[in-house]
């Protein structure tokens, strides 16, 4: 097994700002560890699922997912700037796949959004849709916009981190249209990954008026320590972000190395509850496989069993869900 194989079944991307962020003299560097290709990606366990939140089954038309009522995900691209080695999408992305929407797709994807009053939040989503021009941010935005029913537009991105430069004024000014507010939400998981260029592209975003709220996703060996996750969260609130959301990792080929027991994460969050402030405490997510939705799991949600857990979705319906490797 080598890295090469590693990289023919998976995206590998690193930006040079992420580089120049690792330190070469630590083997177990956080950042390194999220970005860098393993041979551990080449071990996929049974339980792992090529689709694990479910997209393609709550997908009526290309490029929209709509899971819950009252909001869709919009996936615009198919491409991000670097490749997170844990990626939910991961067999969905990159090269070998259309990285954006054909004329017809989009338009179709509008369509959509315009016959189903109910939906009233559209999250831009991929891939990552900061890797587009502010141009077709721009158009994006205000075709949204025109929709009545559309109120909140959400772009999900790792860009102010990952490849801050991307992030200029004409970004910021291309998220704003007349009709709808514009959120964006900043994935980051290690409070190194705040370094003086991605606080500048945050702040050039906070300051052009756009609200900020944080994605994390609870990885072994990154940041599953008290310590850690506490410095990440206040490093969001440090820069203008509220922490929003953090994830259980979930069940992607390939990740079993990243991933942590729910009792582990359980743990963690009682004592980070008691550790930083509210502002700074996010939820803990686990997106249940199949596509049965998100569920928080400090919540009667959750049961554990003899083989693992049993998870709650919004319905009511239990779901099984296996121990960590």
């Amino acid at each position: 097994m080598t890295l090469e194989e590693v990289g023919r079944r998976y995206a590998v991307a690193v930006s040079p700002h992420l580089l120049s962020l690792v330190n070469p003299a630590d083997p177990d560097d956080p950042i390194a560890r999220q970005f860098l290709p393993s041979l551990e990606e080449l071990n996929t366990l049974p339980q792992e699922l090529a689709d694990p939140i479910g997209d393609t089954a709550h997908s009526p038309v290309a490029g929209i997912v709509h899971r819950h009522p009252d909001r869709v995900l919009f996936k615009a691209v198919a491409a991000c700037p670097v490749y997170c080695r844990f990626c939910f999408r991961r067999e969905m992305i990159g090269p070998g796949h259309d990285n954006a929407l054909s004329k017809t797709d989009f338009e179709a994807a509008l369509a959509y959004v315009a016959v189903h009053p109910e939906i009233r939040e559209v999250i831009l989503t991929g891939g990552d849709p900061f890797i587009l021009s502010p141009r077709r941010i721009a158009e994006i935005t205000q075709r949204l916009a025109d929709i009545a029913h559309v109120q909140t537009i959400r772009w999900h991105t790792r860009v102010p981190v990952t490849d801050p430069a991307r992030v200029t004024d004409d970004t910021v000014a291309a998220l704003q249209a007349p009709g709808a507010t514009s959120w964006v939400a900043v994935h980051a998981n290690h409070a190194r990954e705040f370094a003086p260029e991605a606080r500048r592209a945050i702040g050039r975003l906070v300051d052009g008026g756009i609200p900020l709220v944080s994605q994390s996703v609870l990885l072994k060996g990154v940041n599953d320590d008290v310590e850690t996750l506490a410095d990440l969260m206040r490093a969001f609130v440090e820069n203008r972000i509220k922490p929003y959301y953090l994830h259980h990792p979930d069940l992607a080929p390939g990740t079993a190395h990243f991933r942590l027991g729910i009792e582990d994460g359980l743990a963690l969050m009682r004592v980070l509850r008691a550790r930083i402030s509210g502002l700074a405490m996010p939820a803990y997510m686990l997106d249940i496989p199949g596509g049965f939705g998100k569920v928080p799991l400090e919540s009667h949600n959750v049961e554990k069993t003899a083989t693992g857990h049993r998870i709650r979705d919004g319905r009511g319906v239990w779901h099984d869900y296996p121990p960590s490797p």
